[in-house]
C-alpha cells in the first residue's frame, strides 16, 4: 500500500500547470484555473488499499475539477474539507459546504467548482471492489450527500477519521475500513432514492422495490429466504415481487445469489476472517451446499474461494511490504517470539557464543588509566540490534581510554575498495554459499521467516562494536563518551593501497525517493567517494566522487535475490551495475568525520532494531558527534554496555537520501562515568535523552517519540516507523531545551521560551531512521557565567 505524494512545488513555475493536470489526471480528473498558472500550488497525497481503492487527500487553489473520461470504471466520492464549492452536473447544481460528500456512479459527468482554496479527500473505487454491492441494483445518479445530519453525518465523520489517519494506517488496518467504506455507502444511497430510479420502475414501484432489497440484506444470512417470505413482508403478492424484479432487469434468485456471494468474497478478503473456514463462511451467508457455493463463486470471480483467499492474502502482503521503512512489520512480534522460542527454548540466552566473546580484562580497583584496543572482528561485533543480554567484548574503568575499530555496514557495495585485503573487514563481511561469519543482521527472526531476506531479516542495519562494559555503571549514572580523535581506515586492498573510501546510497528508506523527477523512478544510487585525509582535525580534509551507479537486482551467495537494497552487507556484483565516472565534477565536501550510532543498552528485552535512536542514544546521525565533542547517555542497565557503528566522514543535516558516506573509521574515546549521586549542578544532572557537548555548545536531541520503546510497548519497532512525524520531534525539542534552560540556567519559562526564539538554532536532525530527529544547538557564549 504505497504512499505518493505531489507537489507543484517539485517544479519550475511554467511547469507547474503542466504537471499539476498530470497528476489530476491519474486520478481520473481534469483542471481547470481561471487566473492562470501563475502562483499554482498543490498537493496530492494518495494511497491504493490492498481492493484497489485510492484514496487522496488534495489542497489547491481555485479551480474546476472535472472527471475524466477514466471515470467510467470507477466510483467517485470526494469529501469537502476545507472552503466551499458547487456540484455541477446535468440538471443539477448545488453548493457544497465543509463534510458534505459529492458522489457519481460509473459513466457520469460532473464538475466541482472551488471558490478559493480548498481541501479535499477523494475516494475513487474501481467497480469490482464495489460490484453487487452498491452498483447493483441502485442506478446510481450525480448526487450530493450532507454531512451535517442523519446518516450522512456519520459517514462523513468516518471518512474524516480515515483522512487523519490515512498515513498511519497499515494495510490490515485499512482493510476492514474499505469494506465498511461500502456498507456506509450501501446504507447512504438507500436514503436517497428520491435522488433517482430503478431502471423500468416508476417512483412507487422504485420505493418498494428499495424496501424489498434492504429486507434482502439484513436476511441474507437466512438460508429459507424466498420470494413468498419477502412478499409476506411487504404485503404484496409473490408474482408482484417477481415482476418488481423483472422490471429491475434481474431476477430475485440471481439478486440473493449476487449478494450472498458479495458477503463471502468480503469476508475470504478480510484479514479478521482470515481463522474461519471456507465452509462456515458460505453457510453464514446462507449457502447450504459448499460445493454448490464453490461452483458459483467461481463462476462469478474466476477463482475457487481458496484461491481467491490466498490472493487476496498475498495483496495485503504485498502492500505491507511497501509500506515499511526498515521496521517490522505488524504482526512482527508474534513471529520473532516464536523463532527466538524454537531458537533458545523458553529463556533468551546470550546472542553470541563464549567462542565469540572477547575475554573481558579483569577490573581495575585502582591506579592509572589504562588504554585499550577494541577491533572489529566477526567476535567483536553485533549487527543491526541492541541487546542488554550481549556479552561484552571488553569491560574498562571509567577513565580509561580506549580505540575502537568500526566498519561500515556498506562496505561491501564496493569490496575492492573497502574490504579485500583488510583481514577485520573480511572477517565480519565473509560471505560465502557454505557460511556466512556474522549471520544475524538484525533484530528479526533468525529463520528469517517474514521475508526471506536473511538471518535477522535486516530489521536493522549497522555494524557495532562491542559492547564495552563500564565497570560500576549502574542505573540512573551518566557515561561521558569523550572522542578524543577520530582516523580513516586504509585500503589494504595493494591496488588502491593506503587510501580511504566510502559509499553513499540514495535508497529506498530515503526522504527522496517518492519525488524523484526523472526516469527510471524509483531507483537506488550508490555513490561511491574517496576521503582525502590524514588527521581528523585536518580543516583541508575532502572527500570526492570516484564513481556512480544504479542498484541492480543482486543475488548473496545464500542465493537469496535483493531487488532493492532490502538487507545489509550483500555484496555488489559489478559486473551487474553500470560504473557512471566523473559525476559531482568540481565538487569537493568538507570532511567531519563522526560515528553515526553511539548508545548505550536499552533497558526493554529481547533485540532492539539498531536503527530508530531514543533515549538511551543509538542512531543519533549528527555529524557533530565527532571529534572534541562528548556525548553523554543515561545508563538503563548494568555496566551501561555502550556500543559504537555507522561510521560517516561526513554528513549533511537531515542525511536526506537514507546515508551519508558512509566509511569504516577507527575512534579514540575517554570513557567517563558520572554517577548519580555528583550529578547535581552538572549540565546532564536530569538527562533522560542523548546530550552532546563541544566546547561551544550544546546539542539536544529531540525525537518524534523520545522514548518509543516505552511508549509502544511490543508494538514499538514497527509502531515508531508508522506514527514519527517532524512536528513530534520539534515538540520534542522544545520541550527538552526548555527544561534544560530552566534546570541548568535557572530561567524562568517565559525566559527560556524567550531565548529559545532569538538565539537557539533548531535543525533537522535526520529524517530517514524512523524516529525523525530535531536537534536544538544552545551556544555556551550566550552565558555570562
Amino acid at each position: 500500500m504505497n504512499l505518493s505524494r505531489f507537489t507543484t512545488e517539485s517544479y519550475p513555475e511554467f511547469e507547474r500547470q503542466r504537471e499539476w493536470n498530470a497528476a489530476l489526471a491519474r486520478l481520473g480528473w481534469r483542471g481547470k484555473i481561471e487566473g492562470g498558472e501563475r502562483g499554482l500550488h498543490g498537493t496530492l497525497t494518495s494511497r491504493v488499499s490492498a481492493g484497489g481503492i485510492e484514496f487522496t487527500t488534495i489542497a489547491s487553489a481555485a479551480q474546476t475539477l472535472q472527471m475524466s473520461a477514466d471515470h467510467a470504471d470507477s466510483l467517485m466520492l470526494v469529501l469537502l474539507i476545507d472552503g466551499d464549492a458547487t456540484l455541477v452536473a446535468d440538471g443539477l447544481r448545488e453548493r457544497v459546504s465543509p463534510h458534505d460528500i459529492a458522489y457519481a456512479a460509473p459513466g457520469q459527468s460532473a464538475s466541482l467548482v472551488f471558490a478559493g482554496r480548498f481541501r479535499a479527500f477523494i475516494v475513487r473505487a474501481p467497480k469490482s471492489a464495489f460490484n453487487a454491492r452498491v452498483i447493483s441494483p441502485l442506478s446510481l445518479r450525480v448526487a450530493l450527500l450532507p454531512g451535517a445530519t442523519g446518516i450522512g453525518h456519520i459517514f462523513s465523520g468516518f471518512l474524516r477519521s480515515v483522512v487523519e489517519s490515512l498515513e498511519t494506517l497499515s494495510a490490515e488496518e485499512l482493510r476492514p475500513a474499505e469494506l465498511a467504506l461500502a456498507e456506509m455507502l450501501v446504507a447512504c444511497l438507500a436514503g436517497q432514492e428520491r435522488k433517482g430510479s430503478f431502471n423500468g420502475l416508476t417512483p412507487p414501484q422504485s420505493a418498494l422495490f428499495a424496501r424489498l432489497c434492504r429486507f434482502i440484506e439484513t436476511h441474507l444470512a437466512d438460508s429459507t429466504l424466498s420470494v413468498a417470505s419477502l412478499a409476506k413482508d411487504e404485503r404484496v403478492s409473490p408474482r408482484y415481487v417477481q415482476k418488481l424484479f423483472e422490471l429491475a432487469g434481474q431476477s430475485f434468485s440471481t439478486y440473493v445469489r449476487s449478494r450472498r456471494l458479495e458477503r463471502c468474497r468480503a469476508e475470504l478478503a478480510d484479514p479478521l476472517s482470515e481463522k474461519v473456514s471456507i465452509s462456515d463462511i458460505c453457510f453464514r451467508w446462507g449457502f447450504n451446499d459448499p460445493a454448490h457455493f464453490s461452483r458459483v463463486f467461481r463462476e462469478r470471480y474466476g477463482a475457487s474461494p481458496r484461491t481467491f483467499r490466498h490472493e487476496a492474502n498475498l495483496e495485503l502482503a504485498r502492500h505491507l511490504v511497501h509500506s515499511l521503512s526498515r521496521g517490522l512489520p505488524v504482526n512482527a512480534a508474534s513471529l520473532i517470539a516464536q523463532a527466538r522460542s524454537e531458537e533458545t527454548g523458553d529463556t533468551l540466552v546470550a546472542v553470541r557464543e563464549e567462542s565469540d566473546a572477547v575475554q573481558a580484562r579483569p577490573a581495575r580497583t585502582g591506579g592509572r588509566p589504562r588504554h585499550h584496543l577494541l577491533r572489529a572482528t566477526a567476535n567483536t561485533v553485533h549487527w543491526g540490534y541492541f541487546s542488554h543480554d550481549l556479552k561484552p567484548a571488553l569491560e574498562v574503568a571509567s577513565g580509561d581510554t580506549v580505540t575502537v575499530e568500526t566498519l561500515t555496514q556498506h562496505a561491501a557495495d564496493d569490496w575492492d575498495r573497502m574490504i579485500a585485503g583488510d583481514p577485520g573487514a573480511e572477517s565480519v563481511f565473509h560471505w560465502t554459499p557454505e557460511r556466512k561469519n556474522v549471520d544475524r543482521r538484525g533484530a528479526g527472526p533468525m529463520n528469517a521467516s517474514i521475508y526471506g531476506r536473511g538471518a535477522g531479516e535486516g530489521f536493522g542495519v549497522h555494524i557495532c562494536t562491542g559492547p564495552i562494559a563500564v565497570t560500576g555503571a549502574q542505573p540512573g549514572d551518566v557515561l561521558e563518551v569523550r572522542i578524543v580523535d577520530i582516523h580513516p581506515r586504509r585500503c589494504k586492498n595493494p591496488k588502491f593501497h593506503g587510501r580511504a573510501f566510502g559509499s553513499n546510497v540514495a535508497a529506498w528508506w530515503g526522504f527522496h525517493y517518492r519525488e524523484l523527477l526523472t526516469e527510471p523512478k524509483p531507483r537506488e544510487v550508490v555513490t561511491i567517494y574517496e576521503i582525502h585525509t590524514d588527521d581528523a582535525r585536518d580543516d583541508s580534509a575532502y572527500a570526492r566522487a570516484v564513481y556512480n551507479y544504479r542498484w541492480t537486482p543482486q543475488r548473496d551467495p545464500f542465493g537469496v535475490l535483493h531487488p532493492i537494497i532490502d538487507y545489509p552487507g550483500v555484496p555488489v556484483d559489478h559486473a551487474s551495475v553500470v560504473e557512471n565516472h566523473d559525476v559531482l565534477k568540481n565538487v569537493t565536501i568538507p570532511v567531519r568525520p563522526h560515528f553515526g550510532v553511539i548508545g548505550v543498552a536499552p533497558q526493554q528485552n529481547g533485540l532492539i532494531d539498531s536503527i530508530p535512536p531514543s533515549a538511551f542514544g543509538g542512531n543519533l546521525d549528527n555529524w557533530r558527534v565527532g571529534p572534541g565533542a562528548s556525548v553523554f547517555l543515561p545508563v538503563g542497565v548494568a555496566g551501561a554496555l555502550l556500543s559504537i557503528g555507522d561510521p560517516h566522514a561526513s554528513q549533511g543535516d537531515s542525511e536526506l537520501c537514507g546515508t551519508a558516506i558512509e566509511c569504516s573509521l577507527t575512534g579514540h574515546f575517554e570513557l567517563i562515568l558520572h554517577k548519580k549521586h555528583t550529578l547535581a549542578s552538572q549540565s546532564f544532572a536530569d538527562l533522560t535523552y542523548p546530550l552532546v557537548e563541544t566546547a561551544d555548545e550544546w546539542v539536544l536531541h529531540g525525537f518524534s517519540h523520545p522514548d518509543y520503546l516505552a511508549e509502544f510497548g511490543t508494538s514499538a519497532q514497527s509502531e515508531v516507523y508508522q506514527k514519527s512525524t517532524l512536528d513530534q520531534a520539534m515538540r520534542d525539542a522544545f520541550i527538552k531545551t526548555r527544561r534544560f534552560l530552566m534546570s541548568t540556567k535557572g530561567l524562568t519559562e517565559d525566559e527560556a521560551i524567550s531565548l529559545m526564539s532569538v538565539a537557539v538554532d533548531f535543525g533537522v536532525t535526520q529524517v530517514v531512521d524512523g524516529n525523525w530527529g530535531v536537534h536544538a544547538i544552545i551556544r555556551k557564549a550566550l552565558f555570562t557565567d
